[in-house]
């Protein structure tokens, strides 16, 4: 992908597809989860042809390096609140099919450590 700047919403879209796709198992369930995200996120249609070509032209050996910028992307223009909202929808995409992998662990930690990490300290945490 360019080095282009995705804008928060379609930052997050990645980080929950990537997310659904690190443990190679599409379910319904996660599927119902990224659209529940698109409808509180989009108050309109709109046309993800373009991003789901990027995604998917993606190899797997590339998917952390692509979340990352895609968490960056997303941080960038977030408030605590919006990283803390899609949070809960990635964790709620991992636990969808019932069972969360070491793969999906280690995506949803990376989300956590890099947006949450000084609060883990705070004595309010």
């Amino acid at each position: 992908m360019p080095n282009n700047r995705m804008n928060k919403t379609i930052a997050g879209y990645h980080l929950l597809m990537i997310l659904s796709a690190v443990d190679f198992r599409v379910t319904g369930r996660k599927d119902a989860v990224i659209r529940h995200y698109l409808a509180s996120e989009f108050p309109f249609n709109v046309n993800l042809d373009k991003q789901m070509e990027v995604i998917s032209s993606l190899r797997p050996d590339e998917w952390e390096r692509h979340y990352l910028k895609a968490m960056d992307d997303f941080y960038d223009d977030a408030t605590e609140e919006e990283c803390r909202n899609l949070l809960q929808f990635a964790i709620i995409l991992a636990k969808a099919d019932d069972v969360i992998t070491q793969r999906e662990n280690h995506f949803l930690n990376l989300l956590f450590e890099n947006w949450f990490n000084d609060s883990i300290n705070s004595p309010s945490a």
